[in-house]
This record gives C-alpha cells, structure tokens and sequence, in this order.
C-alpha cells in the first residue's frame, strides 16, 4: 500500500526545526503559522490540518503515517480515520500511559492526557474543536505503559482498554480480522536504546523485541494507519534514537512506497 508520510514538526505548539529536517520531497509538512490564541485553539489548527491528510490518505486507498513531536497529533488521526469511515483498533505504543486527567495529572502535563481524551475521559476540548467522539474504550490496547502516575494507573485500570505490560504479549494476541492503527510513541524503548527523550522511562523492551512484534503486526496486513511521536531533536544521543526510531517505522509501514 503506497504511503502518505505527513510531518507535524512541532511539541504541542511549539516548532521542531530538528524534526522538520527529516522531511524527505514526497512528504507533506503539516506547518503553518499558528494563531495567538490558548493552547488547545493553536494544536487544534495542527490537529485539523492534519486529519484532512489522514481522510484523504484513507480514501485514495494509502496509508497515512503520521510523525510528530508529541502524541497529542493522535487527535488528529483519529478524526481523520473517522471521517473516512474507518474505525480501527488502536495499538498504542509507550512508556506512559498517556492515561492522565486534570485531576489525576500530578503536573498538568498536556502531553499526558492524549489516549485518556481518546478514551473519553478528562478535558474533551481537543475533541469537541474537530467535531469528533471518542474512540470505544474496548477498541484500545495500551503496550508497556510501564511509568504511570498513581491516579493514573487507577484509571487504566478501572477502564474498559486492555493492558499489556509486555509488548510480546501482542504475537499471541487475538487480533481478529478488523483495521489496526498503530501508535508509536518511541520512548518505549530502553533508554539504553535510544536515549534522547524529554521524559526516559528506565527498563523497557529492545528494539530487538519491538522489531519482532511490528514485523508481526506488519504481516498481518490489517495495518490502516501509523502514527509516531519523535525522540527529541538535540538531546544527547539523538542519532542512535532517530536511527532505532525509523528503523522500527520501517518495518512497522511494511513496503509501502
């Protein structure tokens, strides 16, 4: 299946100029300048631009893989995939859980709510600014998620998601036959792996145990779509984690053009 790579080179709302020189010809670059307005108002323009990509990508029949600097852009597949009328499982790929709410939150950290958004819990607004609903909680499987904060571990748990400590878990995983999206948040590696993270994790699985699971998810051809957040562009070791990072990309995209 031939691909559409968009870019969104930005954390949150704030420019990648490090992430931006990863652009290859064919991709598209989700930039743009960004109004003076509250947080949420500016990553929602990003968020919008980029799920007329991803329903455009799915409705001309390739498929869309998204790269950015946080995982919050996840919003943005998702309305596209939803648009396009595709209403996939949800593979997601990281150290946290991204399970966070205002008030379990202990930092307040934005980037710490996004699959709890796409779950339907806390601050919705992000949602709501695309005109978009939720995803089915039973449509999520969280891989590794091994730093959660308390309260948010209590959420994880409490929801309808399933939770695999282990991504090796997934190779013997009841997958069915329904479109997977995958996402890939690349602090799930070991740190040892690929070092330049805003936020490390310790302990977590190899690229050698991360490449046996996406080769695996890649052969089952269900694969509808892709997203990755992005180590972090001039943090020490940042050639090792781009080098680990798009090799695992790779292989997760399969042969698509």
């Amino acid at each position: 299946m031939k691909r559409r790579t968009i870019l969104t080179p930005y954390f949150l709302d704030q420019g990648l100029p490090g992430l931006e020189a990863l652009a290859e010809p064919e991709w598209i670059i989700n930039q743009m300048v960004l109004p003076k307005a509250d947080l949420l108002t500016r990553i929602s323009r990003l968020h919008a631009a980029l799920a007329v990509q991803v329903e455009e990508a799915v409705r001309e029949g390739q498929l869309p893989v998204s790269l950015a600097g946080d995982c919050c852009t996840a919003v943005g597949v998702l309305a596209g995939l939803n648009r396009a009328e595709l209403y996939p499982l949800l593979i997601w790929f990281d150290a946290h859980g991204d399970f966070n709410t205002r008030e379990t939150s202990p930092s307040g950290f934005l980037g710490g709510m996004p699959l709890a958004m796409l779950a339907g819990l806390g601050d919705l607004t992000l949602l709501e600014n695309l005109k978009m609903e939720a995803i089915l909680q039973e449509q999520i499987i969280l891989t590794d998620g091994r730093d959660l904060d308390p309260g948010e571990k209590e959420l994880v748990a409490n929801a309808s998601l399933t939770h695999l400590q282990d991504p090796l878990e997934l190779l013997n995983y009841p997958l069915g036959e329904q479109s997977i999206w995958v996402h890939f948040d690349t602090d799930i590696v070991n740190p040892e792996e690929s070092p330049a993270q805003n936020y490390p994790a310790p302990g977590g699985p190899g690229a050698e145990d991360l490449e046996r699971v996406f080769r695996y998810l890649a052969s089952t051809g269900l694969i509808k779509a892709v997203s990755l957040s992005s180590w972090a562009p001039g943090l020490s070791g940042e050639q090792m984690s781009k080098d680990v990072s798009m090799g695992l990309l790779e292989i997760l995209v399969g042969d698509g053009d």
